[in-house]
Order: C-alpha cells, then sequence, then structure tokens
C-alpha cells in the first residue's frame, strides 16, 4: 500500500512538472508564434508598400516615357518646320535671283532703248541737245552757288533760320525775320548785318547773275505810325535788305530787285505760332540776267561753251 502510494506520489509529481513544461513550452511557442506574426504582418506591409511603391514607379515610369515621346515628337516638328522655312527662304531667294536677273535683263534691254532714243532724238534735232546742255550748265552752276553760299554763311545743315535751296533755274535763301529784324519792324538787326555781309560776298564774286529780295509775313494785321499794313511791312523789309546790300556791301543797284508778298504765297497755314514763324521770311533769289540765259539758250553759245 505504503508502495503503490509511492508510485501514485511519482506518478502525480511526473505529471505535474510535465504538466509544467509543456504549457512553459507552449507559452514560448505561442509567444513565437505571436511574434512571427507580427513579423508576417509587418512584412506584409512592407511588401503591400513595396507594390505600391512600384506601381507608383511603373505610372511615373509610363508617364516619363509618355512625356519623353512627345518631346520627340515635338522636336521632329520643330527640326520639319525649319526644314521648310529653309526650303521657303531657298525658294524666296531663287525667285529673288530670277526677278533680279529678269531686271538685269530689262534695265539692259531699257538702258539700250533710251541710248536709241536719245541718239535718234539728237539725230534729228540738235536744238534740243544744245537745251539739255544749257539746263545742265545752269544747275551745275546754281549747285555750285549753293554749296558755296553754305560754305561762305557757314551754315548748320540743321539750322532753321537761314535755309538754301536749288531750284530749276535759281537760287533761293530763305532767311527767318528773327535773323534779320526786329519784332513787328523792318529795322535790320546785328545779326543781319553778319549774315548779309557773308551773302553780299558771293553776290559779287557772281556779277551774272540778278538779285531780288522777296518780304513775307503772317497773317496778323499790322498798323503803325510808319506801317500801313503787310504789305507795306513786307515791301520796307525787301527794301531795307536790298539798301544794305547796295550801301554797305556795294553790290551794284542794277542788279538788286526789292519785292514785297505781304502775307501770301504761305508756306504753311498760320494756325500756330510756330507755323506763323516759318511764314515770316525774306526770300533772296539769284537768278541769271535774261539776256545771259537767252545767250544759254542758243545753240553756238552753248556749243563753244562745251
Amino acid at each position: 500500500m505504503k508502495k503503490l502510494k509511492f508510485y501514485s506520489l511519482s506518478l502525480l509529481l511526473a505529471v505535474f512538472f510535465t504538466s509544467c513544461v509543456t504549457k512553459k513550452k507552449y507559452t514560448e511557442l505561442q509567444s513565437k508564434y505571436e511574434s512571427s506574426d507580427r513579423s508576417l504582418m509587418k512584412c506584409s506591409d512592407d511588401l503591400m508598400a513595396a507594390n505600391q511603391q512600384i506601381t507608383k514607379l511603373e505610372g511615373d515610369l509610363s508617364n516619363s516615357r509618355s512625356e519623353l515621346a512627345n518631346v520627340q515628337q515635338y522636336r521632329q516638328e520643330q527640326i520639319q518646320d525649319l526644314r521648310n522655312q529653309v526650303s521657303d527662304l531657298q525658294k524666296s531667294r531663287d525667285k529673288q535671283l530670277t526677278q533680279v536677273e529678269d531686271l538685269t535683263v530689262l534695265s539692259k534691254e531699257a538702258n539700250r532703248n533710251i541710248e536709241k532714243t536719245l541718239s535718234q532724238i539728237t539725230e534729228k534735232d540738235k536744238y534740243i541737245k544744245y537745251l539739255l546742255a544749257a539746263k545742265n550748265k545752269v544747275d551745275s552752276l546754281n549747285l555750285a552757288l549753293a554749296l558755296n553760299l553754305k560754305k561762305s554763311i557757314g551754315l548748320d545743315m540743321d539750322d532753321k533760320d537761314v535755309d538754301i535751296q536749288v531750284d530749276k533755274t535759281v537760287v533761293m535763301i530763305n532767311i527767318s525775320d528773327s535773323v534779320l529784324y526786329e519784332t513787328g519792324s523792318y529795322k535790320l538787326s546785328a545779326r543781319a548785318h553778319e549774315v548779309l555781309g557773308k551773302i553780299a560776298q558771293v553776290i559779287k564774286s557772281r556779277p551774272e547773275l540778278e538779285v531780288m529780295v522777296e518780304g513775307y509775313t503772317d497773317n496778323r494785321s499790322i498798323h503803325t505810325a510808319t506801317i500801313e499794313d503787310n504789305w507795306d511791312l513786307s515791301v520796307k523789309r525787301a527794301t531795307s535788305v536790298v539798301r544794305l546790300l547796295q550801301k554797305t556791301y556795294n553790290v551794284d543797284p542794277n542788279r538788286l530787285i526789292a519785292a514785297g508778298r505781304g502775307e501770301f504765297n504761305k508756306l504753311v497755314l498760320n494756325t500756330s505760332a510756330a507755323n506763323m514763324a516759318k511764314n515770316r521770311r525774306t526770300r533772296i533769289i539769284l537768278m541769271p540776267k535774261l539776256d545771259q540765259f537767252y545767250d544759254l539758250l542758243d545753240p553756238e553759245t552753248t556749243q563753244s561753251a562745251r
């Protein structure tokens, strides 16, 4: 009986210890399982995140490939457009070259026709040739005279107060009234003596020319003790210049003509102070004497001059 109890107790202790070991191992296994499960879940999450990243990268790659394809297509279109432009420019150049060649041929033909026509005119009527020679001679003389005047007076090419022009057979010197006269007067200023003195030197060096002095005003009326109206003022201004040329600078009075044009023959409308200033002027006209002009038209005189 005691022996049976001993075995029972031993068996009980064995079962107890066996049961304790199994539960501990179970706990460890449970803990490892839970840890593995957590690791598995984390790996699953990481895998899902990796798959999402791969999907995103694949989308970005697809977009990049699409953009690259668009860029390449745009580049090809640009290259084709540039090629088309170059082709158009080449066609335009070729067309212009053809036009230039045609114009060259046309110009040569036109020159031949002109030469032929001039030759026929010369053969049929030599007097026309003499007239052309006379005109060229007058134009050349007047151009030289204008250049000489500008040089002698020392004009600035942008000077708006003194303007020299060549018109057919005459040279015209337009001088602003602010240079020659006191305001509303025909009395000459100090600067007038300087400018007219230089012009007088040129006039005296060309005894074959007659000199007409014309006075002009704006359209503002004037009436004083010594001036009746604009006609009177323009005439008196012209005669003041003529007297100075004769008495101070010894220009032959037989060559001088004084004329007043009043407010008429204006250059511009009198609608502003600036326009009025342009119309208030004195014009000195250098022109061939009438008999000498006729001499220029004489074929024998013209031919001998050539």
